[in-house]
């Protein structure tokens, strides 16, 4: 076994122009005030590897073209679809008019584990909350249903680019298997 080199790598990827025209997973991403400019360079890059649909930048989420984001995105700013809309709930409402399920990235009463998702919830918006507070509760009431990553240790929380990262990978997986 071996490392593949950058050149390798780069034969294996789709180009900008692709990314413009290609099928992408039923998958939205809405960030609900998202304080560290760092997480949203990694959640546009996690939203490129994915290949989501779109991503929604709500409330005080810095949003591009800001230096600090492209240091972490390395260009998934120009890969993926993104919109900024100021007032969150505006955005969900919208989002939920075209038909596409609410879903926060949160611990509540009825969260399900993340990989329970079916082939019948897509297409879906995946909300990730602010880094102190999580989803806002105007958020949650206006949801279908919630998801969570099992927690094992003492603070039941992971880092919120991180945790999209694992949720939706394991969101595009649940999609491809079951289409």
């Amino acid at each position: 076994m071996r490392k593949l080199t950058h050149e390798e790598v780069g034969k294996k990827r789709i180009t900008l122009d692709e990314t413009k025209k290609i099928k992408r997973h039923p998958v939205y991403a809405l960030a609900d005030n998202i304080r560290s400019i760092y997480n949203v360079g990694s959640i546009f890059r996690t939203s490129d590897a994915a290949l989501i649909e779109k991503l929604y930048l709500t409330g005080y989420t810095p949003y591009p073209p800001r230096q600090e984001i492209e240091k972490v995105a390395l260009g998934a700013t120009e890969a993926v679809p993104w919109e900024y809309i100021k007032d969150p709930m505006e955005a969900v409402k919208k989002i939920k008019e075209q038909g596409i399920k609410i879903v926060p990235l949160e611990i509540t009463q009825n969260s399900r584990n993340y990989t329970e998702i079916e082939a019948s919830e897509f297409p879906l918006c995946l909300i990730l909350g602010n880094e102190l507070t999580g989803v806002s509760n105007d958020i949650i009431e206006l949801s279908d249903f919630s998801i969570e990553i099992p927690q094992f240790g003492f603070k039941h929380s992971i880092n919120v680019s991180v945790a999209y990262g694992v949720a939706v990978m394991e969101l595009v997986r649940s999609f491809k298997k079951s289409s």
